[in-house]
């Protein structure tokens, strides 16, 4: 069994800028998983932005806190606590913090 907390240090050692927007940390990733691809959070200030991107994985977005505006290729839609973003294979995605406090994600990523 492997238990991580996000303030362990094998994940506050893997923090990063997520696609110029969003600090992210690992909790879990390819180095442990068999199947899945990793578990992370990231955490978007105010005004910040996961800039647009695209992925060879499939991920789920879920905001642990705060609100956003999600965008999946052609759709926006505002996303707030609770709400979970099902992102495809190859689909175009960025995250807008619209709001006044950050926004907490949890990602989940898997191989195709």
């Amino acid at each position: 069994m492997i238990v991580r907390n996000i303030k362990d240090k094998e994940v506050m050692d893997t923090s990063y800028i997520a696609h110029g927007g969003a600090i992210a940390q690992m909790i879990l990733d390819m180095r442990t998983l068999k199947e899945i691809g990793f578990l992370a959070t990231a955490t978007l200030a105010p005004g910040r932005k996961i800039e647009e991107h695209i992925d060879p994985m499939e991920e789920i977005y879920f905001i642990l806190s705060g609100s956003g505006e999600m965008q999946v290729d052609d759709e926006k839609r505002q996303v707030v606590v609770g709400d979970a973003t099902w992102i495809p294979v190859g689909a175009r995605h960025s995250l807008l913090n619209n709001a006044r406090e950050d926004c907490i994600i949890l990602v989940v990523a898997s191989p195709a």
